[in-house]
């Protein structure tokens, strides 16, 4: 395991996110975009898990998924941007990123619509009698939807390779989960269908790696699906629109004590893997790829108007 690939990944998603609130604000980026500054680790720790043909989908907060998954940012900063040279020739935008050639197979904007597609792409490996599996990402809030209890429950009938990581962030838009769900610990739902569960610190990457990688071995040798509820916290509102107005200040400050990204940091450099010369190093690494990114977004062509029935029945 690379504990340094992980703290830069880590950087990357958060240097990313920055950068798209920025852009956001200057009016290039337009439409709904939902940040996932606070959650790197759990994205991190749990794709590190997966073989590069594993599949990944993800709900609308999808950057960091599809660019761990593999994307190319500059591809994803030009699709944020809506130009032709994106991962979906900018018509998907923000929220419905997709690379088929990584197996990212989404974003998806339908809170818990993605369920049901992560597990028919396990029962398609199933049926083919392929060893890979499915890494499903969605928020707290998909787990009142039927679709998660439809998804779940022939997940576990019919015993498919998927996990289903729950990114429990507290807040579903401005409702705090205590206020939307009869169960607050959302890994006991996995109970009625009889179906392993964990509990994690969605914030420690190494907690989240160690629950996938175990997720991971059952789905591949085994085809048993997993619930995984890793509890986080994003340090954003719900989108850039939203203010977060439904939480206060020292809630957010109590919070921000336990980023990811910090406490990680602090633990690599007390075990000496890292240095305060690496660390900027990579800072300085990677805000060159992320200004290139922009740069690429800037100066690609926005689609064609002659495009606009392309692709509609793929």
């Amino acid at each position: 395991m690379d504990l340094k690939k992980l703290f830069y990944q880590m950087i990357l998603i958060r240097r990313f996110e920055e950068k798209v609130a920025e852009m956001f604000t200057l009016g290039h980026i337009g439409g709904f975009c939902h940040l996932y500054i606070g959650q790197e680790a759990v994205c991190v720790g749990a794709i590190s898990c997966l073989r590069e043909d594993d599949y990944v989908l993800s709900a609308y907060r999808d950057h960091g998924h599809c660019i761990i998954k593999g994307s190319h940012p500059k591809k994803v900063m030009a699709e944020l941007f809506g130009k032709s040279t994106g991962l979906c020739k900018g018509k998907g935008g923000s929220m419905h990123l997709f690379d088929a050639e990584k197996n990212f197979l989404g974003g998806f904007a339908i809170v818990g619509g993605h369920l049901p597609i992560a597990t028919g792409a396990a029962f398609a490996i199933k049926y083919q009698k392929k060893d890979q599996v499915v890494l499903c990402f969605f928020g707290e809030g998909a787990v009142n939807i039927g679709a998660f209890h439809e998804a779940l429950n022939m997940a576990a009938t019919w015993k498919l390779p998927v996990i289903y990581l729950c990114e429990n962030n507290r807040y579903g838009m401005g409702t705090p989960i205590e206020r939307a769900t009869s169960l607050y610990d959302i890994c006991q739902k996995a109970c009625a269908y009889s179906m392993e569960r964990d509990h994690i610190d969605g914030m420690d990457v190494l907690a989240v790696r160690e629950s996938v990688e175990k997720a991971v071995q059952r789905a591949r040798e085994h085809c048993i699906p997993t619930l995984i509820e890793a509890r986080t916290y994003r340090f954003r509102g719900h989108s850039m629109l939203d203010p977060a107005h439904y939480r206060t200040k020292e809630e957010l400050e109590e919070q921000v004590k336990r980023d990811p990204l910090v406490t990680f940091k602090e633990k690599l450099l007390k075990d000496s893997i890292l240095s305060d010369s690496t660390v900027q190093s990579m800072e300085e690494e990677i805000k060159k790829e992320i200004d290139e990114a922009v740069d690429f977004a800037m100066k690609s062509p926005a689609p064609s108007i002659d495009t606009l029935h392309d692709d509609l029945y793929v």
